[in-house]
């Protein structure tokens, strides 16, 4: 990647986010181009200042940072979420999934963790920590077993849109890969989340991967 992965970090605590800041700044490739204490300013300084990633804290002082990362998508798509915050319960996790974050970790991840994440969302993919990706898998565990093998009923090019998908890769992508137009992968992905019963991309990703679809054939990244 040759430019640098430009990053905002929203927390309502000056230390911590000080703290993310220093951290993030000793990263080879990552400029930290602001950060923000609340949801409205977190909002409006990812607009102004188009960052690549969000670093979003859920509790913002009273202040919700879903309904922020949902404000922020909504303005500006092509922003990656990445949740970094003390709240570990799973109303927590589903709601910013939901609201489009593509990855969650709990306050306290050490900095290597912090860095793969962060790199890894700016590609486009879902990560999320190990305190919380277990039961992330049980919860999609639980609903695909209670709807006897959500994916039996997938077409041949639907298996092979989920598989793109699974393995981080964008609407875009999928149509050049499969030479469909993005029209066409977005209507298979959304007949894919209706077989399925995910309700988002995100859940759609875990669910698959929890079941062993877009990770066995892992794909090699850029050398450097």
């Amino acid at each position: 990647m040759t430019a640098a992965l430009r990053v905002l970090v929203v927390d309502d605590h000056p230390v911590f986010r000080l703290g993310m800041t220093a951290i993030l700044e000793e990263v080879a490739g990552v400029t930290v181009v602001g950060d923000a204490a609340g949801a409205a300013e977190a909002v409006e300084r990812t607009v102004d200042l188009e960052p690549d990633v969000v670093v979003m804290d859920l509790d913002l002082a009273g202040e919700s940072g879903v309904d922020a990362t949902r404000e922020i998508l909504a303005r500006r798509p092509g922003t990656a979420v990445l949740v970094v915050t003390g709240m570990d319960d799973d109303e927590s996790l589903f709601a910013a999934i939901r609201a489009g974050a593509r990855g969650y970790l709990v306050k306290g991840a050490d900095p290597d963790e912090v860095e793969r994440a962060l790199w890894s969302v700016g590609r486009g993919a879902v990560v999320l920590g190990p305190q919380v990706a277990v039961r992330a898998v049980d919860y999609l565990t639980s609903a695909r077993q209670a709807r006897g093998g959500v994916f039996a009923d997938l077409t041949v090019r639907e298996r092979d849109v989920l598989e793109l998908l699974a393995r981080g890769h964008d609407n875009a992508t999928i149509a050049r890969r499969l030479v469909l137009t993005s029209k066409t992968v977005r209507n298979y992905v959304y007949a894919v989340l209706s077989k399925v019963g995910a309700p988002d991309r995100a859940a759609l990703v875990v669910l698959a991967r929890e079941a062993g679809i877009g990770v066995s054939v892992p794909e090699r990244g850029p050398a450097g």
